[in-house]
């Protein structure tokens, strides 16, 4: 296949611009955390910056209008929107990442019908199944049952999701499961979230299904969203001659909850040089703490432990993006152990920005720091969220993953 792609320089250009409009954003964004949190999800101001910035269209095909952006630049994108605050760079980046899914694995027919003209996606998703079944009717299927913690739900356009096939008989196993795309209209979004302790406006809300239909066309039979085997190219990356598309999911939803995660520990060494400026020890020798060898000591730490993470969640990325571009141009399988890879690169990197921010950071910031509302208290409530993630409690089993994929081992079952 032919690859479309526009000249290095211009790429360049447009990554930078979208960083510019993210730094740019970054204040306001810190300014309405508390507005964030009361809401549980960001503001309709805030999402109209995000739109505006063209943020939810970065992965979005430009057949569609959208921008197509290389998916280092992205995380880098969400990172800056996560230094100034976690959960508003939770709930707009998980409403913008699966225009990649939608681009990569559904036919062109679908993509036409669900991006339209006007290229407005936003869809949440979960790779756990629906809790009731999809039952095959007249034209399609019908879903019912619910499903939680559906990030960036309150101004998403669909759900991409999964269920079970109906059994054919009472008490029967269920057939293998369904990727299906719905429409905002084939669900309601319940009021119940932000008790958790943080990420508490990421908009991570449960939604309801209730006989809702489905088209035929829009659901993928036989296929879990975490193990779609992209090798040889897909049709997202044949119709949009961009390798980008031939993407698997696992890897690219640890990098982009790791971007948040490591976004944030930057935002809070962003406060604790505040702070070291700002204030004076309380014992010999007397001065400021910018000026302790101490407090230097552990900025520093903090400093090259969170920049390890950074540059490990920017390298996750470049390497999906070379794992796409192999399969399609050289024929090289992208496999499931590849994807593992990434994907525990990026759980790593998140999972050590946890632990610089409470080793080095909220640890000698000051008590002073953690009151109600401070940015280090609400930056250790959502990073502890974070850290807390399912996707974060798999790492031993993803390095066991990694481990039999290097040995020529058989991976384990995902479902």
């Amino acid at each position: 296949m032919t690859i479309v792609s526009a000249s290095p320089l211009a790429e360049e250009l447009a990554a930078a611009e979208l960083l510019e409009k993210a730094r740019d954003l970054r204040p306001l964004v810190e300014q309405q955390a508390g507005e964030t949190e009361r809401l549980t999800h960001i503001s309709e101001d805030i999402h109209g910056r995000f739109e505006e910035a063209g943020f939810y269209r970065m992965l979005m095909p430009k057949r569609y209008g959208g921008l197509e952006t290389d998916l280092p630049t992205y995380v880098k994108v969400w990172m800056e929107i996560a230094r100034g605050d976690a959960s508003a760079a939770w709930c707009g980046c998980l409403a913008a990442n699966h225009s990649l899914q939608l681009g990569s694995w559904w036919p062109e027919r679908v993509q036409d019908e669900i991006f339209g003209s006007k290229g407005d996606f936003k869809a949440a998703s979960v790779a756990a199944p629906l809790s009731g079944f999809a039952r095959r009717v007249d034209g399609g299927w019908e879903l019912n049952g619910k499903v939680s913690y559906c990030s960036g739900i309150p101004y998403a356009t669909h759900y991409i999701g999964q269920a079970f096939p109906e059994p054919a008989e009472k008490g029967g196993q269920p057939g293998s499961p369904l990727l299906f795309v719905a429409p905002r209209s084939a669900f309601e979004v319940l009021d119940d979230w932000g008790e958790l302790t943080g990420l508490i406006g990421s908009g991570s809300n449960s939604i309801v299904f209730n006989k809702s239909f489905v088209p035929e066309r829009w659901v993928l039979e036989n296929t879990h969203m975490a193990d779609v085997d992209p090798s040889g190219g897909t049709v997202g990356s044949r119709l949009h001659g961009n390798p980008m598309y031939a993407t698997r999911a696992v890897a690219f939803f640890t990098m982009t909850v790791g971007a948040v995660m490591v976004g944030a520990a930057m935002g809070a060494l962003d406060e604790f040089e505040r702070i070291l400026k700002a204030r004076k020890t309380l014992r010999v020798p007397f001065g400021p703490w910018a000026e302790n060898p101490d407090y230097q000591r552990w900025f520093g730490t903090a400093i090259t432990r969170i920049k390890i993470s950074e540059i490990a969640i920017i390298e996750a990325a470049r390497m999906q993006m070379e794992y796409g571009r192999a399969t399609v141009e050289d024929g090289t399988p992208y496999t499931f152990g590849d994807d593992q890879l990434i994907g525990a690169i990026a759980r790593d990197a998140y999972s050590d920005a946890w632990q610089a921010f409470q080793t080095w950071i909220f640890r000698f910031a000051g008590s002073s720091a953690a009151k109600h509302g401070a940015k280090l208290e609400r930056v250790l409530r959502d990073m502890a969220v974070g850290w807390s993630h399912f996707n974060t409690a798999q790492q031993d089993w993803g390095h066991v993953e990694v481990a039999k994929a290097r040995l020529g081992l058989p991976p384990g079952s995902l479902y």
